[in-house]
């Protein structure tokens, strides 16, 4: 059982693996003035509510860049769990495992992705505050809202509206949002839940979001060419 000083302790896990198909070298590339991973690190860094900001990756050339930006790179991950269809949990898994073997118990993870980086360090320390103040919920995260209708396609081919609901046309204010799940903006939980290899829990709190560039991860070129002039523009206005 941990300690009440243990149940307080963050890390922030970063996956980066070195691996990529769609935008080779795409962790260690420069956008913004800076590696793609240093982006993360320093939300988590800038966010005040983490003891370890962890990158947990299969590349030298990853680990290097995470460090200079201030991250703790203790040891590099197996090949096997920096596979193309490798899980997200399990690398989360094994990466708080080793982690606390070198540093002690943990209570409660912040995940991040690093191919998202329009988030703002305050919503890291949002989720942590809100997870810390009520024990009831496991975890807390970021979540986009969108007045969009969504379609499913049912076992014999046919199209169903998600909700009844969404037949029912009007102006978007007037709707009932739905909310896109973001955990790799920004996602606290309790470390047992990375333990036992999940991401999220069932006792969950939203930080709702309603930002365009939110979508934009980083998987391709394009996508690349969509997030450097995003940050372009947000530079100039001065929203960053």
């Amino acid at each position: 059982r941990l300690s009440m000083s243990d149940q307080d302790r963050v890390i922030a896990i970063i996956p980066a693996r070195g691996g990529s198909k769609g935008l080779p070298g795409k962790n260690i590339r420069p956008i913004g003035g800076k590696p793609l991973i240093a982006h993360s690190v320093d939300h988590a860094l800038q966010s005040g509510v983490c003891d370890r900001v962890l990158v947990t990756t299969d590349d030298s050339a990853i680990q290097a860049a995470a460090a200079a930006a201030g991250a703790w790179t203790p040891f590099m991950r197996a090949g096997t769990l920096a596979e193309d269809l490798t899980p997200t949990e399990p690398v989360l898994k094994d990466a708080l495992e080793r982690a606390e073997a070198l540093d002690g118990p943990f209570g409660i993870v912040v995940f991040l992705q690093p191919t998202d980086i329009f988030r703002k360090p305050a919503w890291i320390a949002e989720a942590v505050t809100r997870l810390r103040a009520n024990p009831e919920l496991d975890s807390v995260f970021v979540a986009n809202k969108t007045h969009k209708n969504f379609w499913v396609q049912d076992d014999d081919g046919t199209w169903t509206r998600v909700y009844d609901w969404m037949a029912v046309y009007g102006p978007r204010q007037t709707r009932k949002p739905l909310f896109r799940e973001d955990t790799g903006l920004a996602s606290a939980l309790r470390a047992d839940l990375i333990r036992a290899g999940r991401r999220t829990g069932d006792r969950a709190d939203i930080i709702e979001i309603d930002s365009t560039a939110s979508g934009i991860d980083i998987h391709d070129a394009f996508d690349f060419h969509l997030a450097e002039t995003a940050l372009a523009w947000f530079d100039a206005e001065g929203e960053t």
